[in-house]
């Protein structure tokens, strides 16, 4: 699919600030693994091409493995996440569908078993800025490596 508009173009300051948010909220202190598990969960969930090839690359740089990679769209039944991952990755589906999904108390109690208020507000904010990264590529028809942007 052709690229539509490029919000880097159009909206220059806006797209630098979104960009920083994105980093800090990033670098607020949750592991960069988990991050990563949680980018590609929201990617897969939203079908964003753009956000699963930047993410599964990212993760396999910092040392994520194939089966885990692979397992992913599986996780519920995968033996290989951690009770942190698999609460980071309940709530990440939760909150990516939330229209329909909502986010139950069961839910929630995970969560507050394996973080803490902190870590629920820096999760709740990544998950935010994968799925708004997620929908201004999918909006846009943005894939980074025909566009030259890596």
């Amino acid at each position: 699919m052709p690229p539509r508009t490029n919000p880097y173009t159009a909206a220059p300051e806006l797209m630098k600030a979104w960009y920083a948010i994105s980093i800090q909220i990033g670098n607020s202190g949750l592991e960069h693994s988990l991050l990563e598990l949680v980018k590609i969960r929201a990617s897969q969930i939203n079908g964003c091409a753009n956000c699963l090839n930047m993410h599964t690359s990212d993760a396999r740089k910092a040392g994520e493995t194939e089966q885990r990679l692979h397992l992913l769209a599986a996780w519920h039944e995968a033996p290989c996440y951690t009770p942190r991952e698999r609460a980071a990755l309940d709530w990440t589906d939760h909150l990516t569908q939330i229209a329909t999904m909502r986010a139950p108390e069961a839910t929630y109690a995970a969560l507050t078993e394996q973080f803490s208020p902190e870590e629920q507000v820096q999760l709740t904010l990544a998950i935010n800025v994968i799925n708004g990264w997620n929908r201004l590529a999918v909006g846009f028809n943005l894939y980074a490596p025909e566009l030259g942007w890596h």
